[in-house]
């Protein structure tokens, strides 16, 4: 046997490792479920669109869920134009772009919201209202978390993307914590 060479023995010892390692990596990866991707777009391949009535990314989701052709998904949340949601199917899988406009996904993803400390994605606590206000163009959820940050009475806030309760962003600031339920488009959260 030559300098630098394997004998066999070590050769199928070493390629059987290779073989276990690449069968625990794709088990591992397996078992992490897939999820869409949050302010993210995938331009291209559109076959089919339809607007959500509901204003839920996850009807999106289950649209492509039922169709065999679909491969991938990209839900756009209503404009401030007034236009309504609407579902992308796709044959093919784009590349994705940064897009605040979007969630989209590939089929077998399912829509699981962001974790954020201190903020509720896609939560609504309806009622205990101190006050709303329209937020300006470019305001995000943020502007509503620091508005009831800064006010003493305030205890939590809803923040409501533009086209859900109106052309503009609205942010609700709360007197009383309300119980959440799920609502798409809307984000709280308890400040104190």
């Amino acid at each position: 046997m030559g300098k630098g060479r394997l004998s066999g023995g070590v050769m199928a010892s070493v390629l059987a490792s290779v073989v276990a390692c690449v069968t625990l990596l794709s088990l591992a990866f397996a078992s992490v479920p897939a999820r869409a991707q949050t302010a993210f777009d995938r331009p291209g391949g559109d076959y089919f669109s339809t607007p959500v009535t509901s204003g839920d990314p996850e009807d999106c989701a289950l649209l492509c869920e039922r169709d065999r052709r679909c491969r991938s998904w990209s839900f756009s949340y209503p404009d401030i134009d007034g236009a309504a949601a609407v579902c992308w199917l796709k044959n093919t899988v784009p590349a994705r772009v940064p897009g605040s406009c979007c969630i989209s996904g590939v089929r077998g993803a399912g829509v699981i919201e962001p974790r954020v400390e201190g903020v509720e994605t896609s939560i609504d606590r309806p009622g205990g209202d101190l006050r709303n206000f329209e937020l300006k163009d470019g305001e995000s959820v943020e502007a509503c978390k620091a508005a009831c940050t800064a006010d003493n009475k305030c205890r939590a806030f809803t923040y409501a993307r533009p086209g859900y309760t109106g052309r503009e962003a609205r942010c609700f600031l709360k007197k009383e914590i309300k119980p959440p339920r799920r609502k798409a488009g809307f984000t709280s959260g308890v400040v104190r």
